[in-house]
Formats: C-alpha cells, structure tokens, sequence
C-alpha cells in the first residue's frame, strides 16, 4: 500500500512540475520577453514631443503588422522630449526617412508607434535614430481645443446673426 502511494505521489508532483513548465512556457510566449527575442532585433530611437500613455513593451506596428517593441522611454534634458527606443526584428527593414507617430487602438485602447515607411534606398541600422515623428495626440487638449473652438464661434456666429 505505502508504495502505491509513493507511485501516486511521484506522479503527481510530475504532473505538477510539467504544468507549471507549460504555464512558464506560456506566459514567456505571451509577453514575447524570450531571451532570443532580443538576439534577432536592432535598437532605433525616436524623440516625440509627447508620449500620451506609451508604456514600455508596447507594440511596434507597420501596416498593422506587429514589427517590434518599445525598449525604453527616457527624457531628453536638452531637448525636452521623450526620447523612445524601440527594438525592431531583424526580419524588417525600414528605410531612413520612415516616419514615427503615437497612435492608440480604438478610442481609449492601448498606445502603439506605427512605422511608415519612406522611399530612400538606404535602411536604418542599429543605433539610429527616426527623424520624423509626430506625438500623441492627447484626448484631453482636443476636447479643449474643440470646446474653445466652438464657443468661440458660436459668439462670432451669434454676432453676424443679430446683425442681418
């Protein structure tokens, strides 16, 4: 009897072992932190004059296409901007004249970069940088802007109407 229990035992803490493997295995798929990863990828850096809600690890898109994450945020004491590296997969290249833009997924979805491609004959390479970049646009200062925009032309429009 004690030994069936030793064999019930032993194959348990098998099962175990073999799930908590698979659940490891599993989350280093999902958050792509992979030690591999890191191998197959080149650092290229962008400053953005706003960074809204960018987060380390948050996705790299081209086309829709997930082609890499953001390494680092940093603040550029000079400059006053964010200065953001993103780790690119070696299997894309981007010409030197692509340009960075901050976009988000859906109206209060997640911040990403999305990459648009220039026409130059030359590609990025390790190190450098995006030269043309646009920031995030912040949903707070287009409400304001909208709502200042709209009373100050509903004074203008009500003016020229108790005119005529």
């Amino acid at each position: 009897m004690a030994m069936k229990r030793a064999v019930l035992d032993l194959w348990v803490g098998v099962f175990v072992a073999v799930g908590l493997a698979a659940l490891l295995f599993l989350a280093f798929k999902v958050g792509s932190t992979g030690g591999l990863a890191a191998a197959r990828s080149y650092a290229v850096t962008a400053s953005f004059s706003n960074i809204g809600g960018l987060k380390v690890r948050a996705p790299v898109r081209s086309a829709g296409v997930v082609v890499g994450r953001v390494a680092q945020i940093q603040f550029d004491n000079e400059r006053f901007e964010a200065r953001v590296v993103m780790n690119i997969d070696t299997r894309y290249q981007f010409p030197r004249d692509t340009s960075a833009a901050i976009m988000t997924s859906g109206l209060l979805g997640e911040q990403y970069i999305a990459l648009d491609a220039g026409g130059d004959e030359r590609m990025l390479a390790d190190g450098e940088s995006i030269r043309i970049t646009q920031g995030a646009v912040v949903l707070e200062n287009l409400i304001g802007h909208f709502l200042y925009g709209r009373a100050e032309g509903g004074d203008s429009g009500a003016g020229q109407a108790g005119a005529d």
